[in-house]
């Protein structure tokens, strides 16, 4: 099932992703954040499943089917590099700019920022080609 998808991430000119691979890479990418400090917190997967409850209109059963498959994904997805480059290749910028945001409501979900999700945010915001301003902007607009 993840095959085709993962095929498709690492391709060397991604085409953009069917909405439903396009949701599954975008929850992995959350998890993978989630996971970034080796401390996959509950708190963490209630804050994942209350956003891709209300991003993609989920009840519960779906969130949790959904990231259930997004931890699948994210254990066998490539390094963040190409992962997070397919993504951007296939994911219009304001787009982006809303995965940050919902990034760094999951790492903050726990109460707590490690040295270790701040340099996966960074890392991805710039892959994103989020600018710094914007990731910085999100990351306030979360913390207030």
């Amino acid at each position: 099932m993840f095959g085709e998808l993962l095929k498709k991430l690492t391709e060397s000119a991604p085409a953009p992703l069917p909405d439903a691979d396009a949701r599954l890479a975008l929850t992995a990418l959350l998890v993978r954040a989630a996971r970034s400090d080796n401390d996959y917190s509950v708190s963490e997967r209630a804050r994942i499943l209350a956003i891709v409850a209300r991003r993609y209109r989920l009840d519960a059963d779906g969130s949790e089917a959904l990231v259930q498959d997004a931890e699948t994904l994210e254990s066998q997805a490539p390094d963040t590099v190409r992962f997070t480059r397919s993504i951007k290749d296939a994911v219009p910028y304001e787009d982006r700019l809303g995965v940050i945001e919902a990034l760094w409501k999951v790492v903050l979900a726990d109460g707590t920022r490690a040295s270790e999700e701040d340099a996966l945010l960074r890392l991805v915001a710039n892959l994103l080609g989020v600018s710094d301003m914007d990731n910085a902007q999100a990351r306030r607009r979360v913390e207030d």
